[in-house]
Formats: C-alpha cells, sequence, structure tokens
C-alpha cells in the first residue's frame, strides 16, 4: 500500500426536498383542504477518524464525496426522505484544513472522533404548512435550500511518541528493525527510505511508537533532496532521537546541519526533547569512538549515546533512554494542564 500524507477533496453536502403542493380530495371529504408534505433533509458530510487506517491513499482515487439530497415532499402530508449523510474516513491524526491549506478545521487525534464539514440543506414547506384561517388552500411550497459546497485539504501526521531524524544512511532504518518488528528497506545508498515508517518498541513493561523519518541533507527546507515535508509527522513527537553516522570525517557538521533544518522548518521541532546517538561504532577504533564522542557532546552540549545498530551494542541502552525521556516529557505536560484527561504529544 502506498503512503500518502496530503490530499485534496471537494465535498458538497445534500440539498433539502422542495415541499409539495397537494389537495385532499376524497369522496365524502366536503372540505379537505391543502396536503403537501415537507421535503426531506438533505445530508451532512462528516470526517471520522479510523484507527485501522494509516495512509490518504483513497483520496488520490476518490476526490469527490457527495451526501445525498433529500426527496421532495408527497401528498398526504407526507414529508420526503432525509439524504443519507456522506463520511470522510480519515487515520488517526489527520489535520483538516480549508482549501488555502491554513486555516485549520479540525485535527482528528483519536479513534472514532467526528466533525461536521458541511451541514445539509433543510427540506422546504409542503403547501399545509401555510394553511390558516385567512389562507384556506395555499398553493405555494417553499424549495429545499441548497447544500454547502467547498474543497478542503487532508494533512496526515503520525501520531508518534518518537521520531528517528539524520543524515542518509546514518542507520535508522536498521534502528528501527531491530527494537521493532517494522521491515523498512535497508540498503547501503542515500534515500532509501522514502515514507515514513513506524514500529512498536518495548521497554521495561511499555511500549512507545518510533517513526522513521526520510533523511534529510542540507538544503532540505529549500527543496534539496526529498525536502522536508515528511517533518510535519514529528511535529507530535515528544522525543527527537537524532542519529549520526559515526564513520563520517565531520560527525561535527553531519549534527549541525540536521539541527539547522529543524530549526528552519520550525513548528517547534527545534525545541523538542532530543536524544543524541553516534551510531556504527563498531566500526570504529576506541580512540576514534572517544574522539567522536567528546566532539559531538561538545558541539550538542549534552550527553552522547553510542551504539551499533548492526551487532547490537548499546542497542538496549538507547532505547531504555527514549522511553524515559517520553515518561518525563508527558509528566511535564501533565503538571502544566493539570485539568487535561488525556496527554496529547
Amino acid at each position: 500500500m502506498k503512503f500518502l500524507d496530503v490530499a485534496k477533496v471537494h465535498i458538497r453536502s445534500g440539498s433539502g426536498g422542495n415541499g409539495c403542493v397537494a389537495f385532499r380530495r376524497e369522496k365524502f371529504i366536503e372540505f379537505g383542504g391543502p396536503w403537501g408534505g415537507d421535503g426531506g433533509r438533505g445530508g451532512d458530510v462528516w470526517a471520522e477518524a479510523v484507527a485501522n487506517l494509516n495512509t490518504l491513499i483513497d483520496y488520490r482515487y476518490q476526490q469527490h464525496v457527495f451526501a445525498k439530497n433529500g426527496e421532495g415532499g408527497m401528498g398526504k402530508q407526507m414529508s420526503g426522505a432525509a439524504g443519507a449523510d456522506a463520511i470522510v474516513k480519515v487515520p488517526v491524526g489527520t489535520e483538516i484544513y480549508e482549501e488555502d491549506g491554513e486555516s485549520l478545521i479540525a485535527d482528528l487525534t483519536e479513534p472514532g472522533q467526528r466533525v461536521l464539514l458541511a451541514k445539509g440543506g433543510n427540506g422546504g414547506f409542503g403547501n399545509a404548512h401555510f394553511k390558516s384561517a385567512t389562507n384556506q388552500a395555499p398553493r405555494h411550497a417553499n424549495p429545499g435550500q441548497p447544500g454547502e459546497e467547498k474543497t478542503i485539504v487532508l494533512q496526515l501526521k503520525l501520531i508518534a511518541d518518537a521520531g528517528l531524524v539524520g543524515l542518509p544512511n546514518a542507520g535508522k532504518s536498521t534502528f528501527l528493525s531491530r527494537v521493532s518488528a517494522a521491515r523498512p528497506k535497508i540498503a547501503d545508498y542515500p534515500f532509501t527510505t522514502l515514507t515514513p515508517q513506524l514500529g512498536v518498541v518495548r521497554s521495561d513493561e511499555r511500549e512507545f511508537v518510533l517513526a522513521d523519518l526520510p533523511g534529510l541533507i542540507e538544503g532540505a527546507h529549500d527543496g534539496v533532496g526529498l525536502g522536508d515535508r515528511f517533518l510535519g509527522h514529528a511535529e507530535r513527537c515528544s522525543v527527537i532521537l537524532h542519529l549520526i553516522d559515526g564513520t563520517q570525517t565531520n560527525i561535527v557538521n553531519a549534527y549541525r546541519t540536521i539541527r539547522h533544518e529543524l530549526e528552519a522548518y520550525g513548528h517547534g521541532l527545534a525545541h523538542k526533547r532530543e536524544i543524541v546517538v553516534l551510531n556504527k561504532i563498531d566500526a570504529l577504533t576506541p580512540e576514534a569512538l572517544r574522539r567522536k564522542r567528546a566532539a559531538l557532546k561538545k558541539a550538542s552540549g549534552q550527553e552522547v549515546y553510542v551504539m551499533s545498530g548492526v551487532s547490537g551494542e548499546g542497542v538496549n541502552d538507547v532505547v531504555r533512554m527514549v522511553g524515559r525521556a517520553i515518561l518525563e516529557v508527558r509528566d511535564a505536560r501533565h503538571a502544566t494542564s493539570p485539568t487535561t484527561s488525556r496527554w496529547v504529544p
């Protein structure tokens, strides 16, 4: 299944049915009077977050979602049937914008959460509705109200607890495959990962979701390489796990390149909790490892963890650290928002 995280959909709610003009004409009924029913209400268009979806690929092929129109009223004061609603089913974590892509309509972060996108038109009144003492035989009825029509933009931002970032070939996919059941593509060339990958990681009797984001390069915020379009999936993460290839000559420059791209992207990514990891230590001598770790610690201003995604050395320590960092961020958010019943990353 292909991964698609942005889609544009044209929606239209149903129009209301027209009211009916009818009169009661039956044998032995001398004064039948008006007998026209009201029109049915048009269907609404709703958006609903569904738990078993993880891509917007359906809306590459279904770009129009229309609700049904209400049926017209009939004689014998029978109202028309209401039009059926239309539901735009989206993955959890989808943001819905107006056509300009900037005006946020809703952010669906929980399974089953729904939002009304377009309200159906009301049905028109039949002539029976207008009967009065001074107008006992009205010969007019109201038309149904038209539905709403507009274009919306769907943007999926995966809900993960931690996000993996780094230059291409930093070992992100290898790390994800080792600590979870995910099986991302792994190869010895850059940009092996073209779409975000998710994996569930278990640590100290707890689980968290880890997202492997496609590799960034210098100038990604200007569209170089794959650009920074996938960084939106890291916005909901509590922790950024920054992997650096230890076999590179200039690891400090590699670290600063990614930090610059996070700052250029904005949306608070540069201020998230970061864990710096020097990867591929199995290919380094003890002296080279000590020297590169010290340089990276000085550049980042924080503790640097070391591991090898291939041999597994140090991987468990990194996983435990990520799990603890996620809990610390959650506790800090709960402390600052005591009335919040649910933590939202």
